[in-house]
């Protein structure tokens, strides 16, 4: 190594370019002062440079340098392997070992390391931007927002959906991300914007994917496409060939694929939820985040279309979208067997159903806001939905048939300890707690609803009320008169229709009549 290249930086270069230029110093004198060689001080000052560096224009690799092609070829198959499959670099050294390379492996540590740097720098940091034309696509994904609802801080899953031409926005928070809440973000998303895109642009989320098979290739979930046919979105291919650009799954990890709606979930959680938001139910929430979403879109530029707003651009895309067609019947179906109580167990949380179907399996439909459950094809249940744990939610006329033959259960059954009954059954049921056989009277009334309807016995009840009696026996007994009303009462002839010459019976008559027709 020359002295040029033992140079020790810029604070020589400017001490020999002083020395020469300003005190007028000669070559020599620099040289025996600075201990560097005249090459060096002649480079300086014909080059004008304040500063140099100095690069290996070829790095020697003794040991690996024949082997770089069959090193090549080894980093090449192993990354495009799956990441489960694919080998460490001890195992790609000790193959290369195999094939016989002679030098260590920190070597070949270094080069997989700079073949790397070589192979994504090119596209690294690069992203090729992306044009939608009115009503072509729509991305969708999921964030978890913090907020306190009714005072208590809750952890919510916030669906997004985008349309990617106007950028407009639509937010509903849930507190699950499962799949009946994404057939109820999407169908609210739709009736919002007054119709859908021929295209969505999804993550690989569960709900719709049940596996992610070998390079693009998917398995979708069955309810999934039958959504997106209902809204006439075009379904997803079982592999992305020529017709994957109607629908698109993203690449796992390959959040740029969906990009406006990855920064949306960031405008989001900064415009909307902070600082952190206070409301007392979820729907209170989702009406103000609805408020909200059009507020923001009615006030920001379209960033393409600068001298109109999200909003203008979004009216002027509602037409070219494909109309609504009504709501999605987005539940989540699950068998389950009821136990002897009338409860069904799902999500954590305990269910009632009426007596009858104990005995045999109930389909559960879960949808985003209730739960509704089926036997045969009829309705035996249906229950607001709840979201805690450990939760049991009874419909009190479900258990009345089994009062029939426990009728003391009305007194103590968990199913009727808050029960709430209309106006005059609830004054009846109080007057008959003071009869030694109130329960059972009780029971005989509760049971007349499963037959004549809650608005017939209520009314019979009102009734008895009003002529002072409060009976089983005569709250039936007007249930029966009104079944059956008795014989029709009879009709009084007016007197302008009543006969003055009762007609006499002549059958002679009818003789003349035959004659004259003859």
């Amino acid at each position: 190594m020359d002295g040029w290249q033992r140079m020790k930086g810029v604070d020589t270069i400017a001490r020999v370019r002083r020395e020469f230029y300003v005190r007028g110093r000669s070559i020599k004198e620099i040289c025996r002062e600075l201990h560097v060689s005249r090459n060096t001080v002649r480079r300086i000052l014909r080059s004008g440079a304040t500063a140099f560096e100095y690069e290996r224009s070829v790095q020697p690799q003794p040991k690996i340098g024949p082997w770089r092609g069959e090193l090549d070829r080894l980093l090449a198959v192993n990354a495009a392997r799956s990441s489960r499959e694919r080998l460490t670099l001890i195992r790609l050294f000790e193959e290369l070992r195999g094939l016989g390379y002679e030098g260590g492996y920190d070597a070949v540590r270094r080069y997989a390391a700079a073949w790397q740097r070589e192979r994504t720098a090119a596209t690294a940091a690069a992203f090729v931007p992306l044009s939608f034309a009115p009503g072509e696509a729509y991305q969708f994904d999921w964030s978890h927002e913090i907020v306190l609802i009714a005072g208590v801080t809750v952890t919510v899953k916030v669906a997004q959906v985008r349309l990617c031409h106007s950028r407009m926005l639509f937010v509903r928070a849930y507190p699950r991300e499962s799949q009946e809440m994404v057939f109820d973000a999407h169908d609210r998303a739709f009736a919002f914007f007054k119709g859908a895109c021929t295209r969505g642009i999804y993550d690989n989320m569960k709900t719709a994917v049940d596996a992610i098979l070998v390079g693009k290739e998917r398995d979708y979930n069955r309810r999934f496409q039958q959504m997106c046919g209902h809204y006439l979105v075009e379904p997803p291919p079982l592999s992305l060939g020529p017709m994957a650009q109607q629908w698109r799954p993203c690449t796992p990890a390959a959040g740029w694929e969906k990009g406006q709606v990855e920064n949306q979930v960031g405008t989001v959680r900064q415009r909307f939820f902070s600082p952190r938001v206070r409301v007392k139910s979820y729907d209170e929430l989702n009406a103000w985040l609805l408020d909200r979403c059009i507020a923001w879109a009615k006030a920001q530029p379209h960033p393409d279309v600068r001298d109109r707003t999200i909003w203008q651009m979004f009216e002027a895309e509602r037409p070219s979208l494909v109309p609504y067609t009504g709501p999605f019947d987005g539940f989540r179906s699950t068998p389950v067997s009821p136990s002897k109580t009338c409860l069904v167990r799902f999500d954590n949380n305990k269910y009632s159903v009426m007596a009858r179907a104990v005995g045999r399996p109930v389909e559960v439909r879960a949808y985003a806001d209730r739960i509704e459950l089926r036997q045969d094809g009829r309705v035996v249940g249906r229950h607001r939905r709840a979201f805690g744990r450990g939760q049991t939610v009874y419909d009190p006329w479900h258990y009345v048939p089994v009062l029939a033959r426990k009728p003391g259960a009305l007194r103590n059954g968990a199913p009727f300890q808050d029960w709430v009954l209309p106006g005059a059954l609830e004054r009846v049921r109080r007057k008959l707690k003071t009869a030694s056989d109130g329960d059972r009277q009780m029971v005989e009334v509760l049971g007349a609803v499963l037959t004549d309807g809650l608005p017939a016995v209520e009314a019979a009840c009102a009734e008895a009320l009003r002529e002072g009696v409060y009976s089983a026996d005569v709250i039936l007994n007007i249930l029966a008169r009104r079944r059956d009303p008795g014989p029709p009462a009879t009709i009084t002839t007016p007197e302008a229709l009543r006969l003055r010459h009762e007609p006499a019976a002549d059958c002679a008559r009818y003789d003349s009549l035959r004659r004259a027709s003859g």
